[in-house]
């Protein structure tokens, strides 16, 4: 993965759920492509998310995205939808850990659910947190990765980074 990204941006506002990001009722589905049929389904006005979200796009949220259960499947179901990236102005813990562990990006910065509105494109370089908005050339600051969680997420995952560190 490269370490700038652009894409079209989703904008969601605070204290979004795992169970909104993929409810509970879905939990038996196995299937990668079935579960990315459900993403962000109980968000109130994303219902429609999952029929138009294109492989590319990024969704800057408010505080706390991610917060409740630890359900590693919110972090599945916007991978296989598409989403390469989230910021937002702070995460829950474990949805954080999750994402880094499944080599899914993550940026926190302050401000970014007011930075752009849905549609509008932007660039992120993950490596300093540089943020900026395409259409409109503003530019904000987040706060990236550590050292770790960056390569973490640059191998795959967790488990493709542990196995290349076992074998050298």
């Amino acid at each position: 993965m490269s370490a700038t990204i652009q894409g079209k941006v989703w904008v969601v506002g605070h204290d979004v759920d795992t169970d909104q990001i993929y409810h509970g009722q879905y939990l038996p589905l196995t299937d990668p492509a079935e579960m990315a049929k459900h993403a962000m389904e109980y968000v109130p006005g994303m219902e429609n998310f999952a029929r138009e979200v294109n492989k590319g796009d990024i969704i800057l949220a408010g505080r706390n995205f991610g917060c409740g259960s630890s359900r590693e499947h919110a972090v599945l179901c916007l991978q296989h939808a598409g989403v390469v990236l989230v910021i937002a102005e702070s995460f829950g813990r474990i949805f954080y850990r999750n994402a880094i562990n499944l080599g899914f990006p993550l940026l926190e910065c302050s401000g970014i659910s007011r930075f752009a509105k849905s549609g509008q494109k932007i660039e992120v370089d993950l490596v300093p947190g540089a943020i900026q908005n395409l259409d409109t050339s503003q530019q904000i600051q987040g706060h990236p990765l550590s050292g770790l969680e960056h390569h973490i997420t640059q191998k795959g995952g967790l488990l493709a980074y542990l196995k290349e560190e076992m074998e050298e």
